[in-house]
């Protein structure tokens, strides 16, 4: 497969995301099917109060349809059980964001589902998509990036992948706070990943919906990019989490997915360090949290803090690429 065809991959998806848009952001609209704003978040936000969300059906479709058309047109052996797996991760928790989304603006209930709800959802998809790993004899041990030491985890990968498709979905939800950030973050990732799933071992699926993600993304940026006229809400956010995760895991690149997956990280571990300080001193680190609202709160204009988190993106995403290709 050469790279024209995963440059095919990435403008399909852009293509069908962007001709997709104007007419499924009105029927958004008609719904009223609009973002509710925290009333405890950065008084700027207020202004995108009523902007239609749940646009992230718009990238799971895209997605969907792409990695499908490319994949039967381009790969010798049709769709194996990986794309199928990854589309079920993709849809999964897409339609658990989708019921959370819904509840939100639909029903009127701010918080949408409680977190028990989508935490049983997002252990049972997870579970599901261990079970159909195992049934296929998929690898158990996992990896040191830059090395070729392999440490096996037998039934502890179970565990393991647990934690990494629920902790990467509810760690690229919380990034999914200003316009265009996530969009942008995510799009950068994906492309990491899937440069690698090409340029190693090839993998040729996982390569094709990681670049159909990342087309799909940046069609939707278009329309997310600040001012952003629509939300991909946690219909995107969980969507996309898991299936980076899911990506990571596929491609043996798990703990890689720390580095690539940098900004979800520390967004995430700024969350937790508030916590742990208001809980413990009374005092809180940043002014708010996830970090890109500490910024905002310090003055930096929303756009300042959504270039400058993509640029922190792209340098993880290098460095990544840099530790699996040159020094394993």
């Amino acid at each position: 497969m050469n790279i024209s065809i995963l440059m095919m991959t990435i403008a399909i998806a852009f293509l069908i995301t962007v001709l997709l848009s104007p007419l499924f952001i009105p029927f958004l609209r008609r719904l009223k099917f609009g973002q509710s704003i925290r009333e405890e978040g950065p008084q700027s936000h207020m202004k995108k109060k009523g902007t239609p969300t749940m646009g992230g059906i718009m990238i799971v479709v895209s997605v969907i349809i792409t990695s499908i058309i490319m994949t039967t047109k381009f790969t010798d052996n049709g769709i194996g059980y990986e794309l199928w797996l990854l589309i079920f991760v993709l849809v999964g928790y897409g339609f658990l964001g989708f019921l959370d989304d819904f509840i939100k603006v639909a029903m009127k209930r701010n918080l949408g589902l409680t977190s028990k709800q989508k935490m049983l959802g997002q252990l049972f998809i997870a579970l599901v998509f261990y079970f159909i790993l195992r049934y296929n004899e998929f690898p158990t041990f996992i990896q040191i990036p830059g090395t070729n030491f392999q440490m096996e985890l037998g039934w502890g990968y179970a565990i393991f992948v647990i934690f990494i498709l629920v902790g990467a979905s509810n760690a690229v939800n919380l990034t999914d706070g200003l316009d265009g950030l996530l969009a942008g973050t995510a799009a950068i990732a994906f492309g990491a990943f899937g440069v690698l799933a090409w340029y190693g071992f090839p993998q040729y699926e996982v390569s094709i919906f990681s670049l159909a993600v990342v087309g799909a993304l940046l069609g939707f940026l278009v329309f997310n990019a600040h001012p952003a006229k629509v939300f991909m809400g946690d219909t995107g956010s969980l969507a996309l989490g898991a299936g980076i995760a899911a990506v990571a895991i596929l491609t043996k690149l798990e703990i890689l997915l720390v580095i690539i997956g940098g900004v979800f990280v520390i967004e995430t571990l700024s969350v937790i360090i508030q916590v742990i300080s208001f809980k413990t001193t009374g005092k809180r680190v940043f002014k708010m949290s996830p970090l890109h609202h500490h910024y905002e709160l310090l003055g930096w204009s929303e756009w300042r803090v959504v270039t400058t988190f993509w640029l922190i993106g792209l340098i993880f995403a290098s460095l990544g690429i840099y530790i699996e290709v040159w020094l394993t």
